[in-house]
């Protein structure tokens, strides 16, 4: 990068991208845009497991949490096998969503989740939480996603994966789904949307059983990094409308200056 970028400009680029499998994704500065072309033929030559460079062209964004992608250089195509934690994904870096910097936090619930348990993920993609969880403990996930390219995935991801668990890809609107067939169903409820939490905090509630654990994802903006735990536990509070014991809160990752996903880990007594 160094034969086409100044220092300052290589600085800009620090971090702005993710590798996905054959794929890499980058989010370029404005100011670098018009050497856009020149910096994916090179990160071609550079990153030898690299097929494809492509420049995330949209934020993440509507009911399916895509991204528009424009290709830079290499194959054009978004498909790509993607490994993590021992499990193998298929994935569609354009007609799903999915982000490699959760890998942290998919280990973690899936240490979280006991045999026996009956999760519900309610925002599940592909299938990544759902199918760590299942290959580590002999659980019951429903995976639900809106998307349907998400739900097929999802499905052929259980099939290529051998798991403890088993795992039920729906395809639908989760709240429509948790009213239909598994209210009250649920040990364990995940809300991977964290834009949208709120929203969705009363299908939440109502897909666990009596007493279960919530894993409640949200965004919050902090001037000081050591208080984002603090004033997510402190929305969650302010919008949770039954008994809760708050068991932690973290910051899953930072998204943009003094931004960040966090998760409130709870458990709910109706």
């Amino acid at each position: 990068m160094a034969s086409i970028l100044t220092p300052e400009e290589t600085e800009e680029m620090y971090g702005a991208f993710d590798q996905i499998g054959s794929k890499i994704i980058l989010r370029i500065p404005d100011s670098l845009l018009p050497k856009r072309k020149l910096i994916g033929q090179v990160l071609l030559e550079k990153v030898k497991t690299a097929k494809s460079i492509f420049y995330q062209s949209s934020p993440v964004e509507g009911y399916y949490r895509i991204r528009q992608l424009e290709l830079l250089a290499g194959e054009d195509s978004t498909e790509t096998e993607y490994k993590e934690h021992g499990c193998r994904f298929k994935v569609d870096v354009e007609k799903t969503f999915f982000s490699p910097r959760l890998a942290t936090e998919r280990l973690r619930i899936a240490d979280l989740v006991s045999d026996g348990e009956i999760v519900i993920n309610m925002f599940g993609g592909v299938g990544m939480f759902s199918i760590v969880a299942a290959k580590k403990k002999r659980c019951h996930v429903y995976n639900i996603d809106i998307n349907p390219y998400a739900a097929k995935l999802c499905l052929e991801n259980i099939a290529i994966n051998k798991l403890k668990g088993t795992i039920e890809s729906i395809e639908g609107d989760a709240s429509d789904i948790i009213e239909k067939r598994l209210a009250g169903t649920g040990d364990r409820v995940l809300m991977l949307l964290p834009e949208r939490s709120d929203e969705f905090l009363h299908s939440a509630i109502k897909a666990l059983k009596q007493k279960g654990i919530l894993h409640y994802y949200c965004h919050i903006h902090s001037d000081k990094k050591n208080q984002v735990a603090a004033v997510a536990t402190s929305h969650f509070m302010s919008v949770i409308n039954v008994k809760s014991e708050v068991l932690g809160a973290k910051i899953v990752r930072p998204i943009g200056p003094r931004f960040y996903q966090a998760v409130v880990d709870a458990t709910l007594s109706k």
